[in-house]
């Protein structure tokens, strides 16, 4: 009401974080490691009210479904915004994706002077698979940490991870293996587009050839909603983005946070494990 009167909106621009990643991933570690990592380190409020720019050599690196994971999870450390500088790959993914009248863009770079609240950088070659554990998503600790806590449930999708790449670094985990008799592993594609085509390239039938349950593409039982609520006391481990209590509809289940490739890797155990062992 007061900007219809005033004709004026107050808006705050937030100030600038530069996350600074340097280094080439090891195997088994993939971008839902980085930013675990990174949450670990700042802390689920360590950027509020702040933008985040993530930039250096690694980004580079990263296919598009890996940047996306990052940025997705910038709000968990309380961010507006997790920005990426537009590249060759950022381009070509536009091009191919594009949809209606969404045929201009601007590439959004930093100035050349711009000031930052803080720089941090990290050496990606020195991360290891990430845990979040219950129930903060900046709980985070190494795999080997955990390794061995037995699990009830798997969730391998969302919006965080549930796109084609995240499945086919599941499904090439779970190819001629089976999930553990005492877990359910439970996948849901992000979108649409996204199943069909994992359909197409065989990876469903990984997945359902393995044990695995493949929900309708959507938010599946993240939300706590439908599909895939945990029981009393159960452990569930997600790929999701958060693993606040009771976020998948029940406080009295643990939910612990990974990327695909260790989700995968503990559905067919039955415990956490780490995934560099099927790598």
């Amino acid at each position: 009401a007061a900007a219809m009167i005033s004709g004026k909106l107050w808006l705050k621009v937030p100030e600038t974080i530069k996350i600074v990643l340097n280094g080439k991933l090891p195997p088994g570690v993939y971008s839902k490691d980085i930013i675990l990592y990174i949450i670990g380190k700042i802390g689920a409020d360590g950027a509020n009210y702040k933008a985040v720019e993530f930039t250096g050599t690694a980004i580079k690196n990263l296919s598009m479904d890996a940047r996306f994971t990052i940025s997705n999870m910038a709000v968990e450390m309380g961010a507006k915004a997790g920005l990426m500088e537009v590249d060759e790959k950022t381009v070509e993914w536009l091009q191919k994706n594009r949809t209606g009248n969404a045929i201009h863009w601007t590439g959004i770079k930093s100035d050349r002077d711009a000031r930052y609240e803080r720089i941090l950088e990290y050496e990606l070659s020195k991360i290891e698979p990430q845990i979040a554990m219950p129930h903060a998503v900046d709980r985070v600790v190494p795999a080997g940490k955990v390794k061995g806590r037995r699990i009830d449930q798997v969730l391998i999708g969302t919006c965080t991870n549930g796109r084609l790449e995240d499945l086919k670094i599941a499904a090439k985990i779970l190819k001629g293996r089976k999930v553990h008799p005492d877990v359910k592993l439970i996948v849901a594609p992000a979108s649409k587009k996204i199943f069909l085509q994992a359909i197409k390239e065989g990876i469903i039938e990984t997945f359902v050839r393995s044990g695995a349950a493949v929900l309708n593409p959507g938010c599946g039982p993240c939300v706590g909603t439908h599909q895939g609520i945990p029981a009393d006391g159960e452990v569930v481990l997600s790929t999701a983005n958060r693993n606040f209590k009771g976020r998948m509809g029940n406080p009295d289940a643990f939910i612990y946070l990974s990327s695909p490739a260790t989700a995968a890797a503990s559905a067919i155990r039955g415990e956490i494990t780490d995934p560099r062992e099927f790598v």
